[in-house]
């Protein structure tokens, strides 16, 4: 069964979005704490801080590789934006946080160098936000098989 897309391109943004009924601060720890991210992105290590680099270990991709993961800027709870360079690419991404009443959005923006990549790229976040989603609920993780490729077209209209 493929999951459904739910994010959209805008110029060279990539943007997807969850929505989490829990406060703010819990889901920033979600996407900040090595432990937590360790179970649906990868785990880092060394010390964090605007300007600082930190090792982030890929756990659920091949051979589980390390890459170096500059944060550029971080308003604890609100706003993270990082930076990394691999074998794929440059990558530069947003994260924003809002809570209203009992709800948190978290907002991930990818800025593309080019947006067709969008259609390799958007599948991939709309798998680790739902891999961040079963982390948080305790449920099964999704396939990436789901994914991708059967999302790569949606991330590709209007390119």
């Amino acid at each position: 069964m493929s999951a459904k897309p739910t994010g959209h391109v805008r110029g060279n943004d990539l943007i997807l979005t969850r929505t989490f009924r829990a406060p703010i601060n819990d889901v920033w720890a979600s996407v900040t704490k090595s432990e937590s991210t360790a179970r649906w992105f990868g785990r880092w290590e060394g010390d964090a801080g605007p300007g600082k680099v930190v090792r982030l270990q890929l756990t659920h991709e091949k051979d589980q590789p390390w890459t170096n993961l500059t944060i550029e800027e971080c308003e604890a709870s609100r706003r993270l934006v990082v930076a990394m360079k691999d074998d794929y690419g440059e990558w530069r991404i947003a994260l924003t946080l809002t809570q209203i009443d009992e709800t948190t959005e978290l907002s991930l923006v990818h800025y593309l160098s080019d947006p067709k990549l969008a259609g390799d790229v958007g599948p991939g976040w709309e798998y680790y936000l739902d891999m961040l989603v079963a982390a948080r609920e305790g449920t099964a993780r999704p396939s990436f098989d789901d994914y991708y490729p059967s999302q790569k077209a949606h991330y590709l209209q209007g390119v």
